[in-house]
């Protein structure tokens, strides 16, 4: 209808120039003549539409070194015999060495810390030949686990060291890592993500400020993982992370904190 409106409104040599047209240029035309209409008018209403966005979302973080203050370490005493008997005897002897270096060392049941001992458990080993199935021999093995927990992290992590002083005597110990933890997380977390809002509430003012508008109040919070690292380490997770290993370690947390921009034209 609108080109057909459009024709109508030339003039009448212009008419006359449109009839001496050949068909197939002044179709071309028309529909040339059409498509820029229906360009334009949908220019008007994309534009138009568009709404002119408020509001401005900043990721703030903010990462803080703290020091383990429980320490959880497992130690296995493995002692083999000849017969169930023997390899008992031989077990007692090694659980009793064992505890008397952890002793030594200063790790011992008190109000700090506390060393316990699991059911002990004999079994019988067979070792069988790989190409007949024959069995080559066998041995009874008796397990007992020593769990220990304590304040006295830096303690645990230097005992831990020197445990290969007992391999020395004849004494079969499987000691796993040390596992370091952080009793005041909960307390921590909250002081963390405090600060990581402030420092997003920084980087928007200064982001706003150069467009001569004002920061108004948030309108959105987002709280993304925490990522408790080993020290100066750049491994994230995006289900967070909470490493183990050290004593010391790194906690960053990320808050992404959406704001209204007061000013904006």
């Amino acid at each position: 209808m609108k080109v057909l409106s459009f024709l109508r409104a030339l003039p009448v040599h212009s008419v006359d120039v449109i009839r001496r047209t050949p068909p197939l240029v002044f179709a071309t035309t028309v529909l040339s003549i059409g498509g820029l209409i229906g360009f334009t008018s949908a220019s008007k209403i994309l534009v138009d539409g568009f709404p002119a966005t408020n509001t401005i979302t900043v990721t703030g973080s903010s990462t803080e070194r703290i020091e383990s203050d429980i320490a959880k370490w497992e130690i296995n005493v493995i002692a083999r015999g000849v017969s169930q008997v023997d390899s008992y005897k031989k077990h007692k002897l090694s659980i009793d060495k064992t505890l008397a270096f952890l002793k030594r060392c200063g790790v011992s049941n008190n109000e700090y810390q506390s060393v316990a001992l699991l059911p002990a458990s004999t079994l019988k080993e067979k070792y069988h030949n790989r190409r007949t199935g024959e069995i080559i021999s066998s041995e009874w093995v008796t397990k007992q686990l020593i769990e220990i927990e304590s304040n006295d992290v830096v303690n645990i992590d230097q005992t831990y060291r020197k445990m290969s002083e007992l391999l020395g005597k004849g004494i079969i110990v499987r000691p796993k890592r040390p596992e370091f933890t952080y009793t005041q997380l909960a307390a921590k977390r909250v002081e963390m993500l405090a600060k990581a809002t402030k420092d997003a509430h920084t980087r928007a003012k200064a982001i706003v400020y150069q467009t001569g508008s004002g920061l108004g109040s948030v309108k959105k919070v987002d709280t993304g993982v925490f990522q408790i690292t080993v020290p100066n380490s750049t491994k994230v997770s995006s289900w967070g992370s909470y490493d183990t290993s050290t004593i010391n370690k790194d906690i960053t947390a990320v808050m992404g904190v959406t704001f209204e921009i007061d000013g904006l034209n």
